[in-house]
């Protein structure tokens, strides 16, 4: 039996309320997104509820998942959708912003990063929330400009700029 096989069988354990089964869900998972909102919310006890929110609303709307993405990319949207409520409940204020003279995403060839990955991580907190956000759906979570922009409800350009916007910072923050 195949991965998506064995998903696709917990699933339907899972939907008919079989409480090993919605605890192998959460097993297999769990570590991620919380990973994913600490990275977001950056409190440890806010990471820990929005995990707890999440897969509450996970079992409650599983009967709404129908096979078209993965069931991971499926409890990760939750997940970041929570974060996002999470801070937009803390009066998180996206601006639009003019681009930056639309500059490329491809990576500066003279900034090599000499840093311990905690030392990035430590700038990348230290990032306005906006910027972090866009930064983190972007460069960590793998999503594209126009999805960030959907998730925030801001423009696929003020994503890119805030993207933008948020390396430059990272590389004043990282700068000796």
């Amino acid at each position: 039996m195949d991965a998506t096989q064995t998903h696709r069988d917990l699933i339907e354990r899972c939907k008919k309320g079989r409480r090993d089964a919605q605890f192998e869900l959460y097993r297999l998972y769990s570590r991620a997104m919380y990973n994913t909102a600490l990275r977001m919310v950056q409190n440890a006890h806010d990471a820990e509820d929005i995990l707890q929110s999440t897969f509450i609303e996970v079992f409650m709307k599983l009967d709404t998942f129908r096979y078209e993405s993965s069931i991971g990319a499926w409890i990760k949207r939750i997940t970041v959708n929570k974060c996002i409520n999470f801070l937009k409940s803390r009066r998180l204020a996206f601006q639009e912003l003019t681009p930056l003279n639309e500059r490329s995403e491809e990576p500066d060839p003279e900034f090599e990063s000499p840093f311990s990955v905690e030392r990035i991580n430590r700038a990348i907190d230290e990032l306005p929330d906006g910027y972090r956000m866009v930064f983190t759906l972007y460069a960590m979570e793998g999503y594209d400009h126009e999805e960030i922009g959907d998730i925030l409800g801001i423009t696929e350009a003020t994503s890119k700029s805030q993207y933008s916007r948020a390396k430059s910072k990272l590389r004043d923050i990282l700068s000796p």
